[in-house]
């Protein structure tokens, strides 16, 4: 049974990727870790395709062993199809580094979402699911607790040290604090579902992600999973995919299979099942990471577009950062903002590359066929993009040659400490 305190070491708001990589780290560190979820787990959530420098924070989180047990599909690979089905030669992650965090999963996220949260829960982290939270507490500027309300509890005032945000696209903190920042170029919706039975790429390419361009408007994902499932789903501009007398999203979805001859010929023999669902404007940044005894983790920090399944990876890697730097500042008796301006700096940092690349991905003049036939050195850095390798690397040449094919993005100062400079 689980016992209600008013006061913890730390709270976490959300038990994502994020938030349960973090409240693991610091409960394994002897911290009383309080995490509040408002949904109760197992939940479903889009973003099963993982890139392979997951396997890091994974492996701090000793849960590479078990997913190398499952029988999620092993991903080896991303592979981009043009409109007329003209099939890329595939980035094979093998090729590039040789080591085990070259092979990679796509994965039902209820289930991968679990896995990280019973790690929390055996760390010995305390779990309030169904438990929303509603303001934070504040002692002057800084937070001081988090108020919730709890199916099994009711209302809770509860104290803590500091507070984590991981609370997803929701944006808790941000979003009471007027932190959010959208991306203006990337203002993209997504409407996807799920197959069954539906055709799979034979060899190391079973499992790879697949990303089919359409004409000149924005693109499917076709992600193999377990039990013959592929999850399918289209990006692009709202205007475009609701540019026609229906607002049926079955029917726009199908209208665009047409429009890619890879994703209709792989879909042809499956069959559709439950709901088609929608999402909107994914790429934002968030001013701030952190106020005195407030810290943001995950995609309660900011958003890409998912073009290359970045989300969880930089979620796992600001748990795994935080679970660090939170237990620092709560031993220095030091939870000011100041505490995580490091922190800041290498999600901005990562953030920025994954962005540059976003960018020369939409833009209609970039081909990464060109890019890599005009220097071939460029494979390796481009490689590296696209497995999540972009910690402390200089990426100068890469982007100065991609600049010549694309519009890229000036960076953007946000995702600092609040009161750093």
């Amino acid at each position: 049974m689980i016992s209600v305190k008013s006061s913890y070491d730390a709270i976490v708001i959300g038990a994502g990727p994020a938030g349960s990589t973090t409240a693991a780290l610091l409960a394994e560190k002897g911290h009383d870790v309080l995490i509040v979820e408002k949904e109760k787990f197992p939940r479903y959530h889009v973003g099963e395709s993982l890139m392979p420098f997951c396997y890091y924070p994974l492996k701090r989180l000793g849960l590479v062993d078990k997913l190398q047990r499952s029988d999620n599909p092993k991903k080896y690979c991303v592979q981009f199809v043009r409109p007329c089905g003209t099939v890329s030669q595939p980035f094979y992650f093998f090729q590039h580094m040789d080591h085990p965090s070259s092979t990679t999963w796509q994965v039902w996220r209820s289930e991968f979402d679990q896995l990280l949260l019973d790690k929390a829960r055996k760390e010995g982290a305390t779990v309030f699911e169904e438990t929303k939270a509603r303001a934070l507490l504040k002692e002057g500027d800084q937070v001081v607790g988090v108020r919730v309300v709890s199916k099994e509890f009711g209302p809770l005032e509860l104290n803590a040290s500091i507070v984590i945000d991981a609370s997803g696209r929701d944006c808790f903190s941000a979003v009471k604090e007027k932190w959010m920042e959208r991306d203006p170029e990337l203002k993209k919706i997504a409407i996807w579902t799920y197959f069954r039975a539906a055709k799979r790429d034979p060899g190391l390419d079973e499992g790879a992600t697949t990303v089919a361009y359409l004409p000149n408007k924005g693109w499917f994902w076709y992600i193999p999973l377990s039990g013959d499932v592929v999850s399918v789903g289209i990006v692009a501009e709202h205007e475009y995919l609701f540019n026609g007398s229906t607002k049926d999203l079955a029917e726009i979805f199908q209208r665009e299979v047409k429009n890619n001859a890879w994703i209709e010929e792989h879909l042809a023999p499956g069959e559709q099942y439950g709901e088609y669902r929608v999402t909107g404007e994914f790429s934002y940044r968030n001013r701030f990471c952190a106020m005195d005894g407030l810290v943001l983790a995950g995609d309660a920090l900011g958003f890409l577009d998912p073009v290359f399944s970045s989300g969880v990876f930089l979620a796992l890697k600001s748990g795994v950062i935080l679970g660090d730097a939170v237990s620092d500042a709560l031993q220095a008796g030091d939870v000011s903002s100041q505490q995580f301006e490091e922190y800041g700096k290498s999600m901005q940092s990562s953030i920025e590359v994954m962005r540059k690349i976003v960018y020369a991905f939409y833009d209609e003049n970039f081909s990464f066929k060109e890019l890599v036939m005009k220097d071939m050195r460029l494979r390796g850095d481009l490689t590296d993009c696209l497995i999540g390798n972009v910690e402390d690397k200089d990426f100068t040449e890469l982007f100065t040659a991609i600049s010549d094919l694309a519009d890229l993005p000036a960076p953007i100062e946000h995702g600092l400490a609040k009161g750093s400079s």
